[in-house]
């Protein structure tokens, strides 16, 4: 398996070429963000020289849609139906024991300072300090024994300490039950795991779903995992940094800003706060990064959202082919939907469909599969072609939307929806596209020499 760790992933992209190793030295503060973004879809940035720290830092692992498909060992047009299998049919995790557990090399019990321990970096010009936007948290359902994985962004505000953005999910109310009963909840932050783990911490689940088995599922094999030192939190084996803590009941501090994924900065509030009780970690960790609004962060939150958003559309319209949560609309704003078209008004009701899948969903384009989804070209040829506002545009006022949309009034604003499908009753010439014969077979390298 070419992406069994994040190591055997690294020695994957070095050996395809896409792995751009930087031996100059590099500061925390703005200049590995700035080169990872440099890079960003092209190469995997591996800092091997960051200021005074022994620990590499590596960014940008995954940053197109092919990568993530050969991470899990399909292509892109597989991507989304083994994600979906994957969340219908997790896998359980193997439980094994600190020998061969390789992230227990290293336990780390007093004097904890994670700036002196590792480079976390500063991203954005102002952001309020040093984030870890790659940590898996995770937290255990005290009453299921089921955990819960996410990401959430981490700031680093004092040795031992942490500031975290918990919006209002699964991990949010495990911590609100725990803070009702006046103790703090446990938790885990793993950082630098293979892209299938990765990827599997953002699926939209039930409660009580653990993302660590859908991980499983995706490798095709039980995810190996251990137990922590400090807090009954099971994690990956093969981890390379774990920081083990837990969530103070009744204690909010100063968090924020941070540059966020629509290209924005999420502004400063009081927020929970992580303190950290233990460290394990690989010999020689690799510390790795995600930086913000960058093609890796917008692609891990939408493929997760395009399962999702597939399966909610196909309640409705049974007929839909395919999803895309677009990197223009941050892989969160904006939806493009193709259907095969059968009944006329199918097209409003897959919009709709897509508007309730999800409250970050501002604006909707749904085509005939004849348009190629991922070709925003295209996409803006069927809007420019085959719509026209006064019968095709769909327009709800007043909804639930993001917060992080600055555009919004506090999260609620207007959304649309554009109806690009060809009417069925059209004359046949009048939306047949042109076609010049033998374009697909000819190679051009037979005519130029």
């Amino acid at each position: 398996m070419r992406a069994k760790t994040l190591r055997t992933w690294l020695e994957y992209l070095q050996s395809t070429d896409r792995l751009a190793v930087i031996e100059k030295q590099v500061h925390l503060e703005y200049e590995i963000a700035a080169v990872a973004k440099k890079l960003d879809g092209r190469k995997a940035a591996y800092f091997t020289r960051v200021e005074d720290y022994r620990v590499p830092v590596v960014s940008g692992i995954c940053s197109t849609r092919e990568q993530f498909a050969e991470a899990l060992e399909t292509d892109q047009f597989g991507l989304i139906p083994k994600f979906t299998d994957a969340v219908n049919s997790p896998l359980p995790c193997r439980q094994v024991q600190n020998g061969e557990a390789p992230v227990k090399e290293n336990i780390v019990l007093k004097e904890i300072d994670l700036m002196r321990m590792f480079p976390i970096p500063v991203h954005h010009e102002k952001d309020s300090g040093n984030y870890i936007t790659a940590g898996l948290f995770i937290v255990r359902d005290p009453v299921t024994r089921k955990q819960n994985v996410s990401i959430h962004r981490l700031q680093v505000s004092g040795k031992n300490r942490l500031g975290a953005l918990l919006l209002p999910r699964h991990t949010f109310h495990l911590y609100k039950q725990a803070e009702e009963a006046g103790r703090p909840l446990e938790c885990a932050i793993v950082i630098g795991v293979d892209p299938a783990t990765l990827l599997a911490s953002q699926a939209s689940t039930p409660f009580g779903v653990d993302e660590l088995e859908i991980a499983g599922a995706l490798r095709n094999e039980p995810l190996e995992v251990v137990r922590c030192e400090t807090v009954d939190i099971d994690v990956p084996a093969f981890a390379e940094i774990v920081l083990e803590g837990r969530i103070l009941p009744h204690v909010r501090e100063p968090e924020g800003p941070f540059g966020e994924f629509p290209k924005y900065y999420g502004p400063k509030s009081d927020k929970e706060v992580v303190e950290i009780t233990a460290v394990i970690h690989r010999n020689n960790p690799i510390f790795y990064t995600i930086v913000p609004a960058a093609y890796e962060h917008l692609l891990l939150g939408g493929i997760p959202r395009e399962a999702s958003l597939f399966q909610t559309v196909r309640q409705t319209v049974p007929s839909v082919k395919a999803v895309h949560m677009s990197s223009g609309g941050t892989c969160r704003y904006h939806a493009i939907v193709s259907i095969s078209k059968r009944n006329e008004g199918e097209a409003k009701n897959a919009i709709l469909a897509a508007l309730a899948n999800s409250f970050d969903i501002k604006h909707v384009v749904v085509v005939d599969e004849d348009v190629d989804i991922y070709d925003m070209e295209e996409v803006e040829w069927a809007i420019a072609t085959r719509f026209q506002a006064e019968r095709d545009l769909v327009v709800i006022h007043g909804a639930q939307g993001s917060k992080l949309d600055p555009s919004t009034n506090e999260g609620v604003g207007s959304k649309l929806g554009f109806d690009c499908t060809v009417p069925l009753n059209s004359e046949p010439m009048r939306y047949l596209r042109i076609r010049i014969p033998q374009y697909d077979e000819i190679k051009l390298e037979d005519y130029l020499k």
